[in-house]
Parts: C-alpha cells; structure tokens; sequence
C-alpha cells in the first residue's frame, strides 16, 4: 500500500505548475481532493497565512511542525478488559495507515517520527469500556501514534485521558469494522502550559456505529482534527466535541465528516465557553456526502458561549453535496452571550443571577456530556466544568 496521494492525483496541483505556491497553483475544489503523505518534506512549509493554518497560533507551535521529534515509547495506565489487546507494534506493520494519512505539515511530521505505534484491538461482542491515561509525556518536543480496531461486531468505549506537561503531536486511527459499535473520548486536561496538535483518521465500515467526542478544558494550545469516513452502506457517525477555554488558551477543531456510501447518517455537535481576556476557540467543520452516499442523513452545528469580554470564536460550517438522491443535510453555527429570556424566567422563579448564569452555562454543555454513556467520567466532567466556572466571578456567586 502506497501511504501518498501526489497533488495531481487529487487534482491539488495545476500541471504547469513548477511547485507549491507557484503562479500555477490551482486551490483544492473538493475537501476529499487534499493532498495526502506520511512524509513531511512533501508538504510546504507553513507560514501561518494557509487557510488550514491562519487561525492556528502558529508560532507558538512551530517545534511540533517542524522540529525534531522524540518517537519513543510513553508510560501509560490502562485497565485492559477480556476482549481487548493493548500492545506496542511496529511502524510498518500493514494496519499502520488503513484509516487516513496526513494532510498537512505537522501530522506528516509526527507520522515520519514515531517508532511505533500504540495499537487497541477490540474483539468482545460484550461492551466494554478501556480507559488508557497517559500523564508523563514531560515538555520536550514528542511525537506519538496511535491505532483502535474495532473487529467486525465489537461493542466498546475507548477513553484517552491526557493530562500533566506535554509538547506533542500526534495521529490516532480508528477503524470500525462491519457491525461494530465503538465510542472514542479523547479527553484534554494538559498542564497549562502544554502543546498538543493531534490529527484522528477514522473509517466506518458496513452498518457499523463510531461516536467520537472530544473534550479539551486545559492546555496552552489544543489542536485536534478528527477526520471520519463513513465508508461503508447503512454506517453512522456521531462527532461530538466540548471545549471551555479560559484566559490565554487557544482550543482548535477541524472537523471532517465524509459520506462515501449509500444510506449513511451524520452527525456533528460541537459546543464550547470561553472565558478570560485573550481566550480562543477555532472550530472548521466540513461535511462532504459524495457522489455515491445516495440515502445520505447528515447535520453540522457549533455553538459557542461568550461568559465574558475579550474571549474570541471562530465558527466555520461547510457543507459539499455531490448527490441530488439525499434524505436530509444542514449546518447551523451561533456565538453569543447569555440568553436573557432563560435567565428572566429562572430569576422570575427566585434564583440569583449568578445561580442562573451558572445553571445555563451546565446546560448548555451537559448536552454534550450526557452522550458519553460513562456515569463516572460524565460526573467527573461536571465537577471539572463547576471548576472552570468559579474561576469568574461573572458566574459564580
């Protein structure tokens, strides 16, 4: 298996074009039609003025884009349960790459340094729930790789919890296979100081089930992009994400949902808060249904909550059909402040302002927590949000 795609191949490239940025450059029409490599001098170098980057503290990154990365080995936990096989495995073993490769410059330099992969294989029929945490990556510039399988007909919740100091990029790959149902949390507390850029490649297969959620409540700089193809008939993919940036934080998401098969459903919801002078949240989402995912069910939303002056959203919905023979498709996208109709009615029943505020604030991001399906981790995110929270004397009496 060839783990490159050429720009001509995807039509990224005019051909009378001598090299990137050239006059001849012709910009990528399609979202599938991105240029693809695991090696990381096939791509530009980034300037911060890309349209994949220029929302992206670039600088503040550049030794994960570019710098030299530590491939080694990192100590984990994991509780592993009957039914499921957690084992270091080989660069080239052949499953590395079955589930997407990069498509831009710092996975493709992640992917070109880790020395093996990190590989989850899932085989119970029962559901079972894995929670790995990984806590001692320390500040030097790393590079990791990590691989889920969910063999055909498995049931699982795989939890990655992050946390402590970090300088890290890496590529998760997920592959659902025909009937299995699989959740995946990817959950964020870094040390405040941490970098973290991290690209997900999924592919659902036949009648197969994927809900991936993404939580990110710490770190300097926390960009994920999860990239999910639903490859085969009657698939479904659920993509959730909740973020609470505070002062000096800057959390990213690029979202792809692709719909390569008939009679596939989708759906994107991402919901964040921001809070505190200099406060950052990116959110892209693309929603591609192509030109064979007749049947297709598919809707996008984001939704940001300002809590206080200075913070920052960037919202971006995209929507690409190249099918007439769909059931239903849509994107919606909204920031704003509190609304004053919900706090009226709760102070007109005697709660506080800040009572309200904060109540209102639980509700708006609980939706996204109750989709976990995990009481002790859902609790846990909770007590974390109730954290974030007293940190504003806005919300909190």
């Amino acid at each position: 298996m060839s783990l490159v795609t050429t720009p001509e191949q995807q039509g990224a490239k005019a051909h009378s074009d001598g090299g990137w940025g050239e006059p001849g450059y012709v910009p990528v029409q399609t979202r599938s039609a991105r240029f693809s490599s695991v090696e990381h001098s096939d791509f530009p170098k980034v300037t911060g003025l890309e349209s994949d980057w220029k929302l992206t503290p670039v600088s503040l990154v550049r030794s994960l884009i570019d710098g030299e990365l530590n491939g080694a080995h990192y100590d984990y936990v994991a509780d592993v349960r009957p039914g499921v096989v957690i084992e270091w495995i080989d660069r080239t073993d052949p499953r590395i790459g079955s589930a997407g490769i990069p498509e831009e410059r710092a996975s493709a330099n992640a992917w070109s340094s880790f020395d093996e992969a990190l590989a989850i294989t899932v085989t119970s029929e029962e559901h079972v729930t894995v929670t790995l945490t990984r806590s001692g990556l320390g500040s030097a510039p790393r590079a990791a790789h990590m691989l889920i399988i969910a063999k055909p007909n498995s049931n699982a919740t795989v939890i990655l919890e992050s946390s402590g100091p970090a300088t890290l990029s890496e590529n998760v790959e997920v592959v659902v296979e025909d009937g299995a149902t699989l959740t995946v949390v990817s959950l964020q507390e870094w040390a405040d100081d941490a970098q973290h850029l991290s690209s997900h490649f999924a592919t659902v297969g036949r009648d197969a089930r994927l809900k991936h959620i993404v939580i990110s409540l710490s770190g300097a700089v926390v960009r994920l992009n999860p990239s999910v193809h639903l490859s085969g008939e009657g698939s479904d993919g659920d993509l959730y994400g909740l973020y609470f940036a505070d002062a000096g934080q800057h959390f990213e998401q690029r979202v792809y949902l692709h719909h390569v098969a008939p009679n596939t459903k989708g759906r994107v919801n991402y919901k964040g808060a921001l809070q505190g002078k200099g406060a950052r949240a990116v959110w892209v989402g693309d929603v591609l249904i192509g030109p064979d995912a007749a049947g297709t069910d598919s809707y996008e939303q984001n939704r940001n909550l300002v809590l206080t002056e200075g913070t920052r959203a960037d919202s971006i919905p995209n929507l690409e059909i190249e099918t007439g023979d769909i059931l239903g498709a849509g994107h919606a996208s909204a920031t704003g402040r509190f609304d004053d109709e919900q706090l009226f009615y709760l102070q007109a029943r005697g709660i506080t302002e800040a009572e309200a505020r904060r109540l209102v604030v639980i509700g708006f991001l609980s939706e996204i927590v109750q989709k976990i399906g995990n009481p002790e981790l859902e609790a846990r995110l909770h007590s974390a949000i109730e954290a974030e929270l007293s940190l504003t004397g806005v919300v909190i009496p």
